[in-house]
């Protein structure tokens, strides 16, 4: 791995966007500077996927969403191999590789008119998922260490949810079923606008490959099963399962089928909940950084699951307004206040799985950190679905704040288990001249 800057103090990291951005290394803010502009065509594609496959191209909507299944099975799938070839050839290359294959499923799916293509343009970005969320943290945290490692998870989530927003709303107002070519051109845009990023890693961050050789006393130990023995990876990964399961994986699927079917608000509202999640994330994303850091990590993740239960006590209470203007109201503070506990887990998960981790397994830990998040996202729409189509609203619901209590217990059994380092505690500048 290429040595690049050394860690940054927190006390160093001037205030504000200026001070993160100069306490950034240069690698990082070419890495970061393309991070909207490159979601913005997934932000285009990604809420008319379904809608473009059943009504322009005319497939069922039990194959549609077979089609959509399908990418998120390719992703949970492949993430282990993905993750161990990360290691092996460095995140450079494999983010590189996850460029070109998502750009090749958005043609492939821009000209799906018949199934067979279709279902390659799915299991070619199901094979970019599988190996995007694990190269990116890889190569992120060989980029940037230390304390600003946490902010930068932060601001990288807060510009990828910025060019998803922005392309949703840009593309509502430009696709329409009845042309065909709208649909065509904003998969087409999406396929050059992920390739984006190469310009830099085929440029000025080429000499960094973010891959790492063993150590000579752990030759031949770099494996899944070395990385289930690191002190509380296991406690991790069941964290990433139940907070999937809580959030993400309702989000784009409970969430609105509840909101529909039991609060019985028009899906206007519903597209008003995602705005206000996106905007909440946006704006709140650098001021939650700025008050979080030299806390634990664990605490704050607390802290977000308090929110989360207010989040979805609105939820619930809407379904007991229905079709009342009460309701649209309550549906959309949930998206404000989960868009606010959003802005608390992304920085700080993301940070322990990688600081507990070997950078030689780096890879591996992140694979195996985003297969236990999809599994999260699966479970969550089978339980949501099961659920509310038998009319168990108030089940459902109490099964989400369940989720949250045993997520809460996680947290708190995985504080006992890692380092503060790794929590997010570090020593003062006062007092590491003291401990001297």
């Amino acid at each position: 791995m290429t040595t690049l800057p050394k860690d940054v103090p927190a006390h160093e990291i001037g205030p504000g966007v200026s001070g993160f951005w100069r306490a950034l290394p240069r690698e990082g803010r070419f890495l970061l500077s393309t991070v909207a502009l490159q979601h913005l065509g997934r932000g285009m594609t990604l809420p008319f996927t379904v809608i473009y496959l059943h009504e322009v191209r005319h497939f069922s909507l039990d194959t549609a969403g077979t089609i959509m299944a399908l990418i998120a099975l390719v992703a949970a799938v492949a993430a282990g191999p993905m993750g161990s070839l990360t290691d092996r050839v460095g995140a450079r290359w494999m983010l590189i590789v996850a460029g070109i294959s998502q750009s090749l499923g958005a043609v492939a799916m821009a000209f799906a008119t018949a199934l067979p293509l279709a279902v390659t343009g799915a299991v070619l970005m199901g094979l970019s998922a599988s190996i995007g969320w694990s190269a990116a943290n890889t190569f992120i945290s060989a980029l940037v260490r230390g304390p600003l490692r946490q902010r930068y998870f932060g601001v990288n989530f807060a510009l990828l949810n910025l060019g998803i927003g922005a392309g949703g709303l840009i593309a509502g107002a430009f696709v329409d079923v009845t042309r065909p070519g709208t649909f065509v051109a904003i998969f087409l845009l999406d396929a050059v606008l992920v390739l984006i990023p190469g310009i830099w890693l085929l440029g000025p961050l080429r000499h960094v490959h973010a891959r790492a050789e063993a150590p000579a006393d752990d030759a031949g130990a770099a494996s899944y099963a070395t990385v289930l023995r690191l002190p509380g990876m296991r406690w991790v990964l069941l964290l990433a399962v139940v907070s999937s399961f809580v959030g993400y994986g309702q989000f784009e699927a409970g969430v609105p089928a509840f909101a529909r079917t039991v609060s019985q608000v028009g899906t206007e509202t519903i597209g008003v909940l995602f705005a206000a999640n996106t905007a909440v994330i946006v704006l709140l994303q650098f001021w939650v950084l700025q008050r979080i850091d030299g806390h634990r990590r664990t605490r704050v993740g607390l802290v977000m699951l308090v929110i989360w239960f207010a989040a979805w006590g609105a939820m619930g209470l809407s379904g007991l307004l229905p079709a009342t203007l009460a309701a649209a109201v309550l549906v959309v503070l949930f998206g404000a206040l989960f868009g606010l506990g959003e802005t608390l887990l992304q920085p700080t998960l993301p940070a322990i799985t990688n600081d507990m981790a070997p950078d030689h397994l780096r890879g591996r830990v992140n694979a195996a950190q985003s297969t236990a998040f999809m599994s999260g996202g699966v479970l969550g729409p089978i339980a949501a679905g099961v659920l509310l189509d038998r009319g168990l609203g108030a089940v459902f619901i109490g099964v989400i704040i369940a989720g949250l209590v045993v997520t809460a217990w996680v947290t708190l059994r995985l504080e006992r288990l890692i380092s503060p380092e790794v929590n997010g505690v570090t020593a003062s500048a006062p007092d590491a001249v003291a401990a001297r």
